[in-house]
């Protein structure tokens, strides 16, 4: 089975989790590239590297907007979570495009649900997710994270994915 991305769940609330996620290393690439491009096109560099360093296949697969105001087109950030307890300074150098990036321990609120990843279906979502911080008053202090945890051949109705996104919080 893939090893799944480490964290502990420290609160519910109307159907999302806050999780405590541990420090964490990703191989990451950015896409110059519509939504429904991006994952595809960043998912092949991305397992190149990782198959061919040898190192094991991980999940979630996440895809986070990097789009600035500025930008005249889409950018996404594609990222593979690295397995648990690997130091950035432990992995292979990538090439080419292919980035290496340490995340520090996090406060998320992830919201889960099942099917495909389709921009509508994240805005949805999203909206779920954020009308319920807000309910809460729970601060967001980052980006909106779409982790997706199934291979791109398995029918959508089974397939998990969630969308994360870092939020100050005191129990």
């Amino acid at each position: 089975m893939t090893e799944r991305q480490k964290y502990q769940v420290i609160h519910k609330i109307n159907g999302i989790e806050i999780r405590n996620y541990s420090p964490y290393v990703t191989a990451d690439i950015l896409v110059n590239e519509d939504y429904d491009k991006a994952a595809n096109q960043g998912f092949r560099p991305l397992a190149n590297y990782i198959f061919g360093n040898n190192i094991a296949m991980t999940a979630p697969v996440i895809v986070q907007n990097e789009t600035d105001k500025s930008d005249k087109s889409e950018k996404w950030q594609v990222s593979f979570v690295m397995p648990d307890g690997s130091k950035i300074e432990d992995m292979p150098a990538p090439s080419g495009a292919v980035k290496l990036r340490a995340e520090e321990a996090e406060i998320s609120a992830a919201i889960k649900f099942s099917g495909y990843t389709s921009k509508a279906r994240v805005k949805k979502f999203e909206a779920k997710l954020f009308e319920i911080l807000k309910e809460q008053n729970i601060q967001v202090t980052g980006k909106v994270r779409i982790a997706r945890f199934d291979p791109p051949w398995k029918p959508g109705f089974i397939r998990h994915n969630e969308l994360i996104v870092p939020i100050e919080f005191k129990a």
